[in-house]
């Protein structure tokens, strides 16, 4: 799988933190927290340095076991180190393709955010297998989408994203990559599983005071789209120019779904 550094996840958590559906993690947390005597297990895929459990941690999930799984142990290093004794925090370094062997047992809670459009379609299917196969609620935030609204607007606007999109799909390590397609293709997967699901936008909404992250955003789109969409590199070097002379006067919005799942019973 791809990865991702510790500067990039620490510029993306603010705005990862505002978009997350309040309703969707509302709901999650009173289940949560409904059995006082239970601890209940949460399983977080692709955890990186802990962004979920801050999240869901500051929204009201306590007494929480977390297990965060992720490929990469500097990640995982750093999560315990920002963590220390504040929260039972297990760390696993596996490979999410061997779905047979992440810790799952006992989990009450099986999460991922910003994971799932990165990963394939067969992927889905089998973790949400065995989620099923032990009454796992599952809950998957900040999905990409495809939307890319960008203000002021620039004529390569719409092929920009269109050569993104496209490259969404792209092997990185998981399998072809569902990209855009995500969260329907997960909805599918999990209704045909007998699950109930909801699902809610949850957009980046970017200003000036992001100015950091959109200049991030913009440099990673151009080197995304440079080689094998048709664009040619005058026109990709004219739009990236007149986008970050925008970056601290303009907005973006970046679309993302959340979704929770309930399995029968739950």
């Amino acid at each position: 799988m791809s990865g991702f550094s510790v500067s990039w996840l620490d510029l993306r958590e603010p705005a990862d933190h505002a978009a997350r559906d309040p309703e969707l993690v509302s709901t999650l947390v009173s289940y949560l927290q409904g059995d006082t005597d239970i601890a209940p297990i949460i399983v977080d895929l692709g955890a990186g340095t802990g962004s979920t459990l801050r999240a869901l941690t500051a929204m009201g999930a306590q007494r929480c076991v977390w297990r965060l799984v992720d490929h990469d142990p500097a990640l995982l290093n750093e999560a315990l180190r920002r963590h220390g004794q504040a929260e039972i925090v297990e760390d696993y370094q596996a490979d999410l393709r061997d779905v047979a062997a992440l810790p799952l047992g006992g989990a009450a809670l099986l999460s991922a955010s910003a994971l799932f459009d990165l990963i394939s379609a067969d992927l889905v299917d089998s973790l949400v297998a065995r989620a099923r196969q032990q009454s796992t609620v599952v809950y998957a935030a900040l999905n990409y989408d495809g939307r890319t609204h960008w203000t002021p607007a620039h004529p390569l606007d719409a092929a920009v994203l269109d050569a993104f999109n496209r490259d969404q799909h792209r092997d990185k390590g998981l399998g072809p990559a569902l990209g855009p397609d995500a969260s329907m293709t997960m909805k599918a997967a999990l209704e045909k599983a007998g699950y109930t699901v909801l699902m809610r936008d949850s957009p980046w909404q970017l200003g000036p005071e992001q100015q950091a992250l959109v200049s991030e955003l913009i440099r990673g789109i151009r080197a995304a789209v440079t080689h094998g969409y048709g664009l040619s590199d005058a026109a990709l070097a004219d739009w990236q120019t007149f986008r970050l002379s925008h970056a601290g006067s303009g907005h973006c919005l970046v679309g993302h779904i959340d979704l929770l799942a309930w399995p029968p019973g739950v």
